[in-house]
C-alpha cells in the first residue's frame, strides 16, 4: 500500500489500524512516505512500525503527493501496489478485491466510488450537493456501482486504485508536476494506451468532505485549475460536462460588465442558474430533518461550481487553452493524444533523484 502523509497526527492511528485489518490472502506492506510533517505524524509511524514490521516509514522531501506515491513505488517489493490516502477509509476488501480482480485480467486498473462520509453542517450539506444532479453536473459514472452493478468502465475520473506494480513503473509512475489531480493524468495515459479501468463496489472508499466553505471553495479552485492542465495534455479528458462551471462564471461577469446587447443572455443564464440552486435546496430543505440543509445547498452549491469554474479559467491562462480539447469536443471525434501515449513522465523520484 502506498500512503503519502503530511501532518496527519491526529488520524495517523486510527488510519493505520484501519489499513492493518485489510482482509488479504497473503502478505503486504504498509509504506508511508512522509513530507516531513511538523507535527507527530512521523514519530508516531515509526512508534507503529516497531511492533509491525509490514509498516516502513519512507522520506519525501518534495513533501507532494504525487512525488510521495512515487517514492513508495520505487520502494514496493510487491507484484501489485494499491493507492491509499490518510484521510479515507477503505473496505476491508479493498485490496484482496483489486487483486482478484486484475487476476482476472482485461483490465490494468481497478478501484472503487468514492463516498462522503460527513462530519460537520457544512461537510453533510457537500455530500448532499454531490447527490444531487447539480452538485455531479449530470456526471453518474459511480450511481450505478452503488446501487448494486457488478462493476463498471470508467475515463479519468478514478479514485485511487490497485494496479501491477511493473505496470505504473512502465507507465512512469504518478506525474509531479501535478499536485492534485494525479489520478485523473495517469488515467490519461492509461486509457490512450488502450488500458481499460473498471470500478468495484466493494471497493468503495468513504471520505470526509471539506467543513468549511473557505477550504471548499479553494478545494474545488484547485480542481479546476489542474484540471486545466489535464485538459492541455491529455485533449481527451475534456468533457462538455467540465465547461458548464467556466461558462457560468463568463456568464456571470458579462452579466456585470458586458456591453448591453450580451447583458440581457447572461443575466437569464445566471437566473436560470441561480433558480436551479434554489429549487435543490428547497427539495432538500422539504425532507424530514433536513431544512437547515437546504438552506447550506444555497451556499455549497454556487461555492462548488465558482471554485471549479474560477480555477479552471485561472488554469487555463497560465497552462495555455486547451485547443485540442475544444476541437475534438466540437468535431465529436476523440483526439490523438501523443502526449498520454508516451511513458516516462516526469518522475525523478523513480530514477533516484530525491535531492
Amino acid at each position: 500500500m502506498l500512503v503519502p502523509v503530511f501532518n496527519e497526527e491526529r488520524h495517523i492511528r486510527e488510519t493505520v489500524a484501519a489499513m492493518q485489518a485489510q482482509r488479504f490472502d497473503g502478505q503486504f506492506e504498509l509504506l508511508f512516505a512522509d513530507g516531513r510533517s511538523e507535527d507527530r505524524t512521523r514519530e508516531i509511524l515509526l512508534e507503529l512500525a516497531a511492533s509491525d514490521p509490514r509498516i516502513r516509514v519512507l522520506d519525501n522531501p518534495r513533501r507532494r503527493t504525487a512525488s510521495g506515491l512515487n517514492v513508495c513505488l520505487r520502494e514496493a517489493r510487491g507484484e501489485f501496489v494499491a493507492r491509499m490516502d490518510a484521510h479515507t477509509y477503505y473496505a476491508d476488501r479493498y485490496l484482496a478485491a483489486g487483486v482478484e480482480r486484475l487476476r482476472r485480467g482485461d483490465t490494468e486498473w481497478v478501484s472503487g466510488p468514492a463516498v462522503p462520509r460527513p462530519v460537520g453542517a457544512i461537510s453533510r450539506a457537500v455530500g448532499l450537493a454531490l447527490a444531487s444532479w447539480l452538485g455531479r453536473g449530470g456526471s453518474r459514472k459511480w450511481d450505478d456501482v452503488l446501487d448494486g452493478a457488478e462493476e463498471r468502465d470508467l475515463d479519468t475520473g478514478v479514485f485511487g486504485g490497485v494496479w501491477r506494480r511493473e505496470r505504473v513503473l512502465d507507465a512512469g509512475g504518478w506525474d509531479e508536476r501535478w499536485p492534485i489531480n494525479q489520478d485523473s493524468e495517469m488515467a490519461s495515459r492509461f486509457l490512450a494506451q488502450g488500458a481499460r479501468l473498471v470500478c468495484l463496489p466493494e471497493m468503495a472508499g468513504y471520505y470526509v468532505p471539506r467543513d468549511s466553505l473557505k477550504g471548499l471553495a479553494r478545494q474545488y479552485y484547485r480542481y479546476g485549475y489542474y484540471r486545466a492542465q489535464t485538459f492541455r495534455r491529455h485533449p481527451g479528458s475534456m468533457r462538455r460536462s467540465h465547461l458548464i462551471a467556466p461558462a457560468l462564471v463568463l456568464a456571470l461577469i458579462a452579466a456585470l460588465l458586458a456591453p448591453r446587447p450580451l447583458r440581457a443572455p447572461a443575466r437569464l443564464a445566471v437566473l436560470v442558474y441561480l433558480l436551479a440552486v434554489a429549487g435543490t435546496g428547497l427539495s432538500t430543505a422539504a425532507r424530514p430533518g433536513r431544512r437547515a440543509d437546504g438552506g447550506l445547498l444555497l451556499a455549497v452549491l454556487p461555492v462548488m461550481h465558482f471554485g471549479w469554474g474560477l480555477g479552471t479559467l485561472a488554469g487555463m491562462c497560465r497552462f495555455g487553452p486547451p485547443a485540442a480539447a475544444f476541437a475534438s469536443l466540437v468535431r465529436g471525434i476523440p483526439p490523438t493524444d501523443e502526449a498520454a501515449a508516451t511513458a516516462g513522465v516526469y518522475a525523478p523520484s523513480l530514477h533516484g533523484e530525491d535531492a
